[in-house]
């Protein structure tokens, strides 16, 4: 006899509202953290361009890490 399939297991509203809710914080967090890491760059060795650099690394890492997520949460479906 073959064996029935699982239902699909609903998940949690809240678990997925903490996930969706995170892409929305991490572009803007990576994008502050690298502007503040390249002011304190510029500090340290008295420049007045790095954080031009961590701004741009920080908004390409958020949007890396977003895609990632959203990618994941594709997987999880």
């Amino acid at each position: 006899m073959p064996e029935r399939p699982n239902p699909p297991e609903r998940k949690d509203p809240i678990v997925s509202l903490a996930r969706y809710s995170e892409i929305g914080f991490i572009i803007p967090a990576a994008i502050l953290l690298g502007f503040f890491l390249g002011k304190l760059a510029d500090y340290w060795l008295h420049t007045k361009w790095l954080y031009l650099v961590g701004l741009l690394f920080g908004a390409v890492v958020g949007f890396w890490q977003m895609i990632r997520m959203a990618v994941g949460a594709y997987k999880d479906k």
